[in-house]
């Protein structure tokens, strides 16, 4: 009995002084949390300033990049509006350069055209002259036998040029006005030569010729004893009678100046024909 009750009092006495201690460990543990939640807070404060900071940092970084980007919009937009001026008047400019290419193909078009009319024209005139040149060549070989030989042979030089196309129509026409020209002024002449002429019986003499547009020729030795007057058909008539000898002598003189101008009848004819004058 006496044990038990000591052990009674033994666990009474544990369990009193627990309660008298028990509120100093409660205490101890509330400051101990206390301690740690302040320090918590101070963490959590100074964090929250950082976030603050950072926060603040970044709207002013935000803030920046929103004053960039409206300095960057403002200059695309007014480099989309100078490269969209750029473009009109590049658009313009092609449209420009394509209407004066076409026109210039226009012009080019027109000038071939122009260029094959002319030539056209000129392959047409360049064969009128060659049948020009062919009748006058003709024409040229039945007139005096008075250097016809160089005469048609400037004819037909001319001809040949003109079918091989050495010679373009412009200066086929300036030499063929020449010839005419010569040919004309040839018609008008009235000239006197001395050279040696063949007579009909073979005989060659030494003779004044005087030669009469491209119509007649008469001729008298230097004795003046021969005549002759050129007949149609290209041949001499040597058998003249005293009278025909007398007015062809007279001609030749006035000529020469040997006698004063006047009026002299030839014994010449006006026919064309060779047959009519036999």
């Amino acid at each position: 009995m006496l044990s038990q009750t000591t052990t009674t009092q033994r666990i009474a006495l544990l369990f009193s002084f627990m309660l008298c201690f028990a509120p100093l460990a409660f205490a101890t543990e509330l400051a101990s949390e206390l301690e740690d939640y302040r320090s918590q807070k101070a963490a959590l404060e100074a964090e929250i300033k950082r976030l603050d900071q950072r926060i603040k940092s970044t709207d002013s970084l935000a803030k920046e990049e929103r004053k960039r980007s409206k300095v960057l919009q403002g200059r695309y937009q007014a480099d989309i509006e100078r490269r969209r001026g750029e473009l009109d008047s590049l658009h313009a400019n092609i449209r420009k350069q394509a209407a004066e290419l076409q026109a210039m193909r226009n012009r080019q078009a027109r000038a071939q055209s122009t260029s094959d009319n002319v030539k056209a024209y000129r392959n047409a005139l360049s064969k009128i002259l060659v049948e020009m040149c062919s009748d006058f060549e003709n024409l040229v070989a039945q007139t005096l036998p008075w250097d016809r030989e160089n005469r048609v042979a400037r004819i037909q030089a001319l001809r040949r040029d003109l079918e091989s196309g050495s010679a373009e129509a412009e200066e086929g026409f300036s030499r063929l006005r020449a010839l005419y020209v010569e040919e004309i002024r040839f018609g008008d002449e009235i000239v006197i030569v001395n050279r040696p002429i063949t007579r009909r019986d073979g005989e060659t003499i030494n003779a004044r010729i005087l030669r009469i547009g491209n119509q007649w020729m008469v001729y008298q030795d230097d004795e003046a004893l021969r005549f002759g007057v050129l007949q149609r058909n290209y041949e001499w008539k040597e058998d003249l009678s005293f009278d025909e000898k007398q007015a062809v002598k007279l001609a030749i003189d006035v000529k020469l100046a040997r006698k004063p101008p006047q009026m002299v009848s030839l014994p010449l004819s006006l026919s064309i024909s060779a047959t009519e004058e036999k």
